[in-house]
Parts: C-alpha cells; structure tokens; sequence
C-alpha cells in the first residue's frame, strides 16, 4: 500500500514476539524499508517461557525475520533513556546505513511498582516511567531529528504515546504524566520540525494484546487472585468497552504506523491519533 523502498527506519523496544514494536518493523520492512530495531539488554529475561521454546530470541527473531523479508535489517541493545547509548545508536545505524528516515519511538518502562494510587507511589517508581517514557523519547528525537537536519530531505518521527496520554486513569499516574508528555513534545517538536519538512506524530493505542499485558496484570491483579486470571479479566472487560468489540493487536497500530511513515502523511504533523477500536474518539 505504501512504498518505503529505499528508507531506513529506526524502531526502539521492538524485541517482543507479541509487541508493538516487532509489529511495526515487520510492516515497515513490507513496505520496502531496511529496519534498526533496538531494545534493552533485560529484554532478553522478559520472554515468555512459551516464546522461548518456540525458539524466539527477541531481537535476533525480529532482524531474522526483516531479512527473510528480503530487507536488510540490524538489532542492537540501547538504553533509550541514555544518552551516551542513544549516541551510540545512532551511530551505528548510520555506519551500516548511511541514513535514518523513519524513527519510532516505541521503548516504554515495564508496568509494575507504578501501578499502584498516588499515594502510594514512590518517587523512584515514578521517576522510572518518566525515565524511559519521557526522558527516551526526547533523547532519541533529539539524536534523530539533528542527523536529518543536517541531511536535508525532511523525515518520519512517530511517537508511541497512549489512550492514557489523553484522559486520567486511576493507579495509572505515573503512566498517564508520561504519555501526556509525550503528546505535549510531539506537538512542540512538530512545530519546530515542520520548515524542516520533518513530520512528528504520535500513536495513541488502546489496550493492546502484548506482553506488556502481562506486566499490568500481575501489577494490578488483587490478592488471591492470579496475574493470568486477572489478565484474561481485564481483557474480556476491556473488550466489552471498546465500540469495535476487541482489544486492540500490534498490526493495527502497525498499520497507522505504515501510513504516518510514508509520503501519503507528508501534510499530517502534530497530531496524537488515537488507535483504539473508538474507546477514544479525540
């Protein structure tokens, strides 16, 4: 539907088998791009046990499958949330590549001590999110966005924000102060990008069906009830919320990542586009 034949896209968190990240550097290497994908070191621990035996290695998986795509393809560990990694990074896609067109910023903090009523929330927990959510996001684009200037011929930055970076949601704070951040970069950047014919949007999904799922629910699940019980709860509950009657799967925000990276967006910036079956509709 899009051609991306001849970009270069840089993709961060995308090591999970059933994670937006692997979604959107699959559609983007079908599309015709080559595909920097990114995640941390722990990554590797965070597989499920399932996964493991079916033979996924996180990232080694995902730059397999890009290639077998016929697309060329590089994984590499980074920190997002430092800035000596981030250059280093970027760095080394420039080596291999010589260029970056697309960058998603995807990396997100693990759901878990965060998950609990104000409160109760600790400032090392809170800091955390605001680590990798807010503090990522910017570095990355920092990184990014200068190699493009000084390249010339504009670019794709495409934030991964959230439903919950529109509207508050209880035991959510910290996620929710990071994910409104990231709607109000996206929207500052977009204004400073824009003569520099570089477009800065962000995704805001729903619930998606990924491992995160699993994080949130052992986070919140209450006591004498399992983290699995509990996410099979959540999930049927969600569902029955959303207008669309499902929760959401990384190839539907893949597929709003494909058109916001391609030519056909080359009018679109600053926007926060919700992708959540019309659970928001702003």
């Amino acid at each position: 539907m899009y051609d991306l034949s001849g970009k270069v896209a840089l993709i961060t968190g995308a090591g999970g088998r059933h994670g937006i990240g692997r979604s959107i550097a699959l559609r983007l290497a079908d599309e015709g791009s080559d595909v920097v994908v990114t995640d941390i070191e722990a990554s590797a621990t965070a597989i499920r046990a399932e996964d493991r035996q079916a033979g996924w290695a996180g990232l080694n998986s995902v730059v397999e499958e890009i290639e077998n795509k016929g697309r060329q393809a590089l994984g590499l560990f980074s920190d997002v949330s430092d800035g000596a990694q981030v250059a280093d990074m970027v760095a080394k896609t420039l080596d291999q590549f010589g260029k970056i067109d697309i960058l998603v910023n995807n990396a997100g903090s693990r759901p878990g001590k965060d998950r609990v009523p104000v409160l109760e929330l600790e400032e090392e927990a809170f800091d955390e999110v605001q680590r990798v959510n807010v503090r990522g996001t910017y570095l990355v684009s920092r990184a990014v966005a200068t190699h493009m200037v000084n390249r010339g011929g504009g670019g794709k930055i495409i934030n991964i924000s959230s439903g919950a970076g529109k509207r508050g949601i209880a035991r959510y704070a910290a996620y929710c102060a990071s994910k409104f951040a990231v709607i109000g970069f996206t929207q500052a950047m977009a204004q400073e990008m824009a003569v520099n014919q570089i477009n800065v949007n962000a995704i805001c999904p729903g619930l998606v069906d990924t491992e995160r799922v699993d994080f949130i629910a052992g986070a919140l699940a209450p006591a004498g009830e399992s983290g699995e019980e509990y996410r099979a709860d959540m999930v049927r509950e969600r569902a029955f919320r959303v207008p669309m009657g499902r929760i959401a799967q990384g190839d539907d925000i893949a597929r709003m990542a494909a058109f916001l990276a391609s030519a056909e967006s080359d009018y679109v910036t600053g926007l926060s586009i919700s992708v959540s079956g019309g659970s928001e509709m702003s």
